[in-house]
């Protein structure tokens, strides 16, 4: 494990000893109404193809999002620039926002041809185990992806096989190195449609 992630390891361990309730939901609401709304959408549901819905991410995945996003680690110019001047209270109140959301619905359907070959090749590609069972809707520190945009999906599935998204563990670019553009373009579509309370 390099220096920077185990630095940042350290720093994401230490602020998620304090679960989301003992934040600031409410201050955590004006400052995503403030700064994150204009391209996360209101309430955190996103109106942008290429930009991902975060009502109701897990907190820990929100808190490390964007202690990655402020450490360099993931690269985004726009997100980098934000998270830069976010502190730590910031990250969790924001997470304790957003964790506390209803989830966004899918935006579209599933393909005929998604809905048939997506859940076995959700599963071959290690979706199903990490990302919260069937239903993709995140545990932990993984992400809820079921019912993101198919755009946002598609990318950051290329970013990861091109090994130029941050990933903290190495699982994502794993997952991805392999993958075809056919098998990138089924995920999306399957995972874009699907939906999971």
């Amino acid at each position: 494990m390099t220096a920077v992630r185990l630095a940042l390891v350290s720093i994401c361990a230490l602020l998620l000893c304090r679960t989301a309730w003992t934040y600031d939901s409410e201050a955590g609401r004006q400052k995503a109404d403030k700064a994150c709304a204009l391209c996360h959408g209101k309430g955190g549901v996103s109106q942008q193809p290429s930009v991902p819905s975060l009502a109701g991410q897990r907190d820990r995945y929100i808190i490390l999002a964007l202690y990655q996003f402020r450490a360099g680690n993931r690269p985004s110019a726009q997100m980098a620039q934000f998270a830069a001047s976010l502190s730590d209270d910031d990250i969790g109140d924001l997470a304790a926002y957003y964790s506390g959301l209803r989830p966004w619905r899918p935006t579209r359907k599933i393909s005929v041809e998604a809905a048939s070959a997506g859940p076995a090749l959700a599963q071959h590609k290690n979706c199903v185990p990490c990302h919260g069972g069937p239903g993709l809707s995140g545990q932990e520190h993984v992400p809820r992806i079921a019912g993101q945009r198919i755009d946002y999906l598609t990318a950051q599935l290329r970013l990861f096989r091109a090994a130029t998204r941050g990933d903290i563990d190495g699982n994502m670019t794993s997952a991805a190195n392999n993958a075809s553009d056919k098998d990138i373009d089924m995920l999306a579509d399957y995972i874009s449609g699907l939906s999971t309370p």
